[in-house]
């Protein structure tokens, strides 16, 4: 199989700029610039090691070629066409093409959930998941610190998207576009939600900072990824959770 090297860098690039840009951005803000001044509001307060930030973007770096690796496979001539890709959005229309939106969300929200508890039986957080959780305390640096192996797994979801719906070329560029937004407020390292968000009708089910960064403490329950239906589903989100979310939000009212 030829390939485009190339193609394969421009599709690094804009994988790349969605982290390093995002990333860095949010980094920059709650990090550096209001470091001092927000530092009440921080999930922990105990600030992580610069070689832990710097671990977490070369893990990252790792994760963002494997990533653009899955994209030039499925994009070859030789495979695109076997796949349920097509490239004018006339061909169904807009309603389908904004239809398929929720349909990628909830099916990388199950995915997700699934793969995250498999990765924590033993064996494999041993010698894959570990690498993430070397961040038990998370930046934002963290959302893509993955072992290569878990990389991998991760990009799994592609495949699936890629083979089972019609998709548009453009419906990946918005939908990992708005992943990694999210995945960065996962390891932001603050709340960002308000108050009692956490027991609304709509807050209860969505996965929030405060859940994940439980997560990454303690290496035990919460492993949802924008939703929190499989964990609540599942009986797997954490009994403290809503204790520290309280606490969180209330310290921050406060002040």
């Amino acid at each position: 199989m030829h390939i485009d090297w190339g193609f394969f860098w421009a599709i690094a690039m804009r994988i790349g700029s969605r982290y390093f840009i995002i990333a860095g951005f949010v980094f920059f803000i709650f990090y550096v610039l209001l470091k001092k001044k927000w530092k009440y509001k921080k999930l922990q307060p105990k600030d992580a090691k610069n070689t832990d930030y710097l671990r977490e973007i070369i893990y990252s770096s790792g994760t963002i070629l494997i990533f653009s690796s899955f994209i030039l496979f499925l994009q070859h001539p030789s495979i695109a066409p076997s796949t349920t890709r097509y490239l004018h959005i006339e061909e169904r229309g807009w309603i389908y093409y904004f239809a398929v939106f929720p349909i990628l969300f909830l099916i990388h929200d199950t995915y997700f959930y699934w793969v995250h508890r498999l990765m924590h039986q033993p064996i494999l957080f041993k010698w894959i998941h570990l690498v993430h959780h070397k961040s038990n305390n998370p930046s934002p640096w963290a959302a893509y610190a993955f072992h290569p192996l878990e990389a991998i797994v991760e990009q799994g979801v592609v495949f699936i998207f890629y083979f089972t719906i019609p998709i548009h070329v453009t419906h990946l560029v918005f939908f990992f576009l708005f992943s990694i937004i999210y995945n960065v407020y996962g390891h932001l390292g603050y709340e960002l939600y308000p108050k009692n968000f956490n027991k609304t009708m709509i807050g209860k089910w969505i996965n929030t900072s405060t859940n994940h960064n439980l997560h990454h403490q303690y290496f035990k329950g919460n492993y949802g990824l924008y939703l929190l239906f499989w964990d609540r589903m599942m009986g797997t989100i954490r009994d403290d959770y809503n204790e520290k979310f309280a606490d969180i939000t209330n310290r921050r009212a406060k002040a």
